[in-house]
């Protein structure tokens, strides 16, 4: 059975109530939460209400990493798949755009303009996902976050050590940002509208692509992948696709952070930064798309503040990643789908009846 091949099967009947919408309304149901409205005004005026600090560090830096932290959702979430790699597959595509394009180091940067080196990048980065994928999905469990691990340890490693293409331990710098239709996109709110746009397209299209019959089938492999195998389905390509599709995601995301830090170094792929994205998936919620956002601001904020409170409280500034860490137990230990989760259970009990016998009143 081919990828594209509907899998009725999967799919459920459509509530009575909601046949009367528009096929869009009905197939976006986050249309009608207007918590969802809320937010997506909030993040259209945020220039007007923000400083340049908040616009870029704070809310720019939130939805990259939460983009590059929707691809790990979109594989572990929906394909059962928990890939150490995602941000090894950013730095990749930064570092093609890197090499392709423009930077300071004229003896590595081959100097092709913006739009000839970045859709190179975004190809060879998926590709570059993709074989990951496809060593990847040979195994199950632990075995496939160590081998993906494994691909992101190596790859800092050749990067750290490897002079000629990847600039060593310096890496790359003062890269080139796009200049088109006379607006130079690097500029801050021309940027955060960037950010702001990809990040929303790839949130979109994992939501999509969810409840597409690629999207169901994905997740049948993930319930049960020999009762999938058995119907017809070939198991390895959907999740070799799957693998393929969040590259590219992934590959988005490293090209705005190489657009916004205009420099590349092997501590952006460390093995640490791989862990950061687990962390930050994990704590927003990695059955929904919208958890990777959450948990990238809440990474954020607590990398960029809680410096500054440890130093107030007299302790050691470098340990913030104490404050994450313990943030992370705390959560998970209460909520196993993360902040999502807990604001679940919390709207669950606030609309539970109260099923209490009451009293007939004293005389």
């Amino acid at each position: 059975m081919s990828l594209t091949q509907s899998a009725p099967h999967l799919h459920s009947k459509p509530a009575a109530s909601a046949a009367q919408r528009p096929p869009v309304i009905r197939a976006w149901a986050e249309f009608d939460n207007p918590a969802a409205w809320l937010v997506a005004v909030i993040l259209l005026i945020m220039p007007l209400i923000a400083n340049k600090f908040f616009l870029i560090e704070i809310f720019g830096t939130t939805l990259i990493l939460g983009t590059v932290a929707l691809s790990l959702m979109f594989l572990a979430g929906y394909g059962g798949m928990v890939s150490l790699m995602q941000l090894t597959v950013a730095g990749f595509a930064g570092y093609m755009v890197a090499v392709f394009g423009v930077s300071a180091n004229t003896n590595i940067s081959l100097g092709w303009p913006w739009w000839l080196a970045t859709p190179t990048a975004l190809v060879l980065a998926t590709l570059f996902g993709t074989l990951g994928g496809a060593l990847a999905v040979r195994t199950e469990g632990i075995y496939t976050i160590m081998i993906t691990l494994a691909i992101g340890a190596a790859f800092y490693y050749f990067t750290n050590q490897n002079w000629p293409i990847f600039g060593g331990h310096t890496g790359i710098n003062t890269i080139a940002t796009p200049h088109f239709w006379g607006i130079d996109w690097r500029d801050d709110i021309a940027f955060y509208y960037l950010i702001l746009v990809i990040a929303a397209l790839c949130y979109f299209a994992v939501l999509y692509l969810s409840r597409a019959p690629f999207g169901l089938a994905l997740q049948g492999v993930r319930d049960n992948p020999r009762r999938m195998a058995a119907l017809g389905f070939n198991v390895n390509a959907h999740r070799v696709a799957a693998y393929a599709f969040a590259a590219f995601i992934a590959a988005l995301a490293g090209v705005l952070q190489v657009w916004n830090y205009r420099q590349i170094s092997p501590g952006s792929v460390a093995v640490e930064r791989d862990i950061d994205i687990l962390i930050i998936a994990i704590v927003g919620g990695i059955t929904r798309p919208v958890g990777p956002f959450i948990g990238a601001l809440i990474f954020v904020l607590l990398r960029t503040f809680a410096l500054d409170f440890l130093v107030k409280i007299g302790l050691d500034g470098n340990r913030f990643r104490l404050l994450i860490g313990i943030g992370f137990l705390v959560i998970v230990f209460w909520s196993s789908d993360g902040v999502i989760g807990l604001y679940e259970r919390w709207h669950r009990r606030g609309r539970a009846p109260d099923t209490r016998p009451r009293g007939e009143g004293h005389g």
